[in-house]
């Protein structure tokens, strides 16, 4: 479907840069031509981002420098930094995710992954949201972590494919003002307002449209932090984000995302439209040879939503308000903690008018009316505990955590899969299926155990075997479709081994990582839109990342990740499809990789180029299509007009190619979001003491 070779140009192209502990971020600082990063010190956590332990696990991070110069527009420019990582863009603002896996589907497959913005996830346990990165302020944030793989004994649910942690600038670390237009009618204005190491506050405003037909959103980011003493040991923060979508659905049609159809919008009624807000207070106070880190926090959240992707269109509206606190007591080799959260959520799910484009089964079995009216109390209790031991040349980590998740659902619409007004539908039943008031308990474990060994030369060596889960999401159980039950559906897990070899020299940083994972008791979303439970899947791959730096003005990064993920059980689907053991999972990428070469000239300008790969993958669970992957260009110049003002000007889809951001095929046909053509941005901004 594309004419992107298979020969792999692009990883010969890499090779050479194929080097740096997978620190996206370590290219120079502008200021100081000094590398950012060291991947041995970095630790995505729910507490302290960094603390100076030897670590096993696969963490790439990105640094305030390296956002700076990227300027994201969405997620996907981020993550396409980090190997392995894949935020597939949808409409607007709209992602899903991939680490180490294929794009995963369905209202809870967001639970796979665990989202952090200043050390709270965004999202309490069981109440994911797929599009949950379109609520950090990337733009604006001191660093982006990414660990892939399991999470550690600090993370607990949702970290089962990885970790995506957000810090944001403190108090003290600078503030300015820029302002950015680009194509297709896009306003950006950014302000940061620092007022020392007290007071701080970021925002981020954005008016966009785009190349496709009656699509556009604008979003407002701000987040506003306040430290009563100098020192830092506290300092509370606010995080807001609101967002306004006019959506655009899918490109019908086998090839739609290379020709005319890709402009187009067949679903100009869309919309979606989200509201968050985080309050967080971080406290650290001396006790004994380490510190209490005592952190209480409370979220709010709503969304209101059409399901463009579904028949029938029904309208989704959700919403959830909670507190928790997390606590934990640590020194230099033993940390041990305690979660406590508590939510409340509400679920309702509407279709205003009748279908009548679907097949006669699917016309009789999607109603008008209610789908699902629900409210939801949980509880969530977690303690866990991790120690290192550190030899002459060796560290050894150990970590487990015990986590216990209630829900209390409560049915406001009638049970069962029945019409508003208490008549069957025909062909066997209508497909939504409410369950009656319930009580539901979960209790899971997690284990990590992982070796660090110093070698000489700046090379080290390690391996790390880890389990971890993901708890249903509230929508899993109790947004139920007909042939299911609640009890059919249990808790995911994921058994991984992986190996790592690193090399940090002063000029050359490398990282390799092998790994190797299986998960049970997954919950897949087939092409006809059912969840199946109970099913299986393997993933193995290798993770390639470096950065040389031959002098303090230029810098030449890559990252290169090769996977195979296929299913490991037999079973024809409710939806017609045959999932064979063996056969590789639909929309799963093989290759993913980048490269980028940058160089600083004098002490004001600057210039980027970036490659980005994306290769083949097939489309459906039966393997007989394929999305042949593209290959992207980007460009990015700053210049510094003065010691205060500074302008910006880059280019993304430099070649102008006709790629899609994602393919899939469900309800019978091909679908598509068509990636954007070349798109001009230009910014000016002012900086403050």
């Amino acid at each position: 479907m594309s004419d992107v070779p298979r020969s792999m140009p692009l990883w010969l192209a890499m090779l050479p840069a194929l080097a740096t502990p997978a620190a996206a971020s370590a290219a120079p600082n502008p200021e100081s031509g000094v590398a950012l990063s060291r991947l041995d010190a970095v630790q995505v956590t729910t507490r302290r981002p960094e603390d100076g332990r030897a670590r096993a696990e696969a963490v790439a991070r990105l640094d305030a420098a390296a956002l700076e110069r990227l300027a994201p527009t969405h997620a996907n420019e981020a993550l396409a930094r980090i190997p392995g990582a894949w935020a597939s863009r949808g409409s607007g603002q709209e992602q899903l995710l991939a680490l180490r896996s294929p794009v995963l589907t369905g209202p809870g497959a967001c639970g796979a992954f665990l989202v952090l913005d200043d050390g709270v996830p965004i999202r309490p346990a069981g109440f994911c949201n797929v599009n949950q990165l379109s609520e950090l302020n990337l733009a604006q944030a001191a660093s982006v972590e990414v660990l892939r793989g399991p999470g550690s004994a600090v993370h607990g649910s949702n970290a089962l494919h990885g970790v995506v942690a957000v810090r944001p600038r403190l108090p003290g670390e600078g503030g300015g003002a820029r302002v950015e237009f680009g194509s297709d009618n896009y306003r950006r204005a950014l302000l940061s307002l620092d007022g020392g190491d007290r007071l701080r506050l970021d925002a981020n405003l954005v008016d966009a449209g785009s190349f496709r037909a009656d699509e556009g959103y604008r979003q407002q980011q701000a987040n506003l932090q306040w430290q009563p003493a100098s020192d830092g040991d506290t300092r509370l923060a606010f995080a807001a984000h609101r967002l306004r979508q006019e959506t655009a659905g899918f490109a019908f049609g086998e090839g739609a995302w290379r020709d005319a159809r890709r402009f187009g919008n067949a679903n100009p009624e869309a919309f979606r439209e989200a509201d968050s807000a985080r309050l967080v207070l971080h406290h650290v106070r001396a006790a004994g040879d380490g510190e209490w880190l005592l952190r209480p926090y409370a979220r709010d959240e709503s969304q209101r939503f059409l399901q463009h992707f579904n028949l029938g269109q029904p309208l989704e509206e959700n919403g959830s308000r909670s507190l928790g606190v997390q606590t934990m007591w640590s020194n230099e080799s033993l940390r041990v903690g305690l979660d406590v959260e508590g939510v409340e959520g509400e679920l309702r799910q509407t279709q205003a008018r009748a279908l009548t484009t679907g097949t006669p089964a699917q016309n009789a079995q999607r109603p008008a009316g209610t789908h699902y009216d629900y409210a939801i109390d949980a509880r969530q209790v977690a303690f866990f505990g991790e120690k290192q031991w550190r030899f002459d040349r060796d560290a050894i980590t150990v970590g487990a955590r015990l986590e216990n998740l209630r829900y209390r659902h409560d049915n406001r619409a009638a049970n069962g899969n029945l019409r508003d007004d208490g008549t069957p539908c025909g062909f066997g039943g209508c497909l939504y299926l409410r369950p009656a008031d319930r009580r539901d308990a979960f209790t899971a474990r997690s284990a990590q155990l992982g070796w660090m060994r110093s070698l000489d030369g700046g090379w080290s060596v390690g391996a790390r075997a880890a389990r971890a889960f993901r708890f249903p999401q509230a929508t899993e159980l109790y947004r139920l479709q007909r042939g299911q039950s609640v009890e059919g559906i249990g808790v995911e897990t994921a058994d991984s081994l992986e190996s790592v070899l690193r090399f940090n020299g002063p000029t050359l940083r490398a990282e390799a990582v092998a790994y190797a994972m299986r998960k049970r008791d997954v919950l897949l979303r087939d092409a006809a839109g059912l969840s199946v439970p109970g099913a299986a899947t393997r993933h193995r791959g290798v993770e390639l990342a470096g950065t040389w730096m031959p002098d303090d003005a230029t810098w030449l990064e890559g990252q290169l990740a090769w996977s195979d993920q296929r299913y490991a059980f037999d079973r024809l689907l409710p939806g017609g499809e045959t999932i064979r053991r063996g056969a590789r999972i639909d929309t799963a990428p093989e290759w993913l990789g980048g490269l980028r070469v940058g160089r600083r000239f004098g002490t004001r300008f600057e210039a980027e180029l970036e490659g980005v790969w994306q290769g083949a993958y097939a489309i459906d669970a039966a393997n007989t299509r394929r999305y042949g992957g593209h290959v992207l260009w980007h460009a990015r110049l700053g210049a510094g007009l003065n010691d205060d003002w500074r302008a910006t000007f880059r280019v993304m889809n430099l070649a102008d190619r006709r790629y899609a951001e994602r393919v899939d095929f469900a309800f019978g046909e091909e679908r598509s979001f068509p990636g954007a053509g070349r798109s001009v941005f230009v910014g000016l901004e002012r900086r403050f003491e």
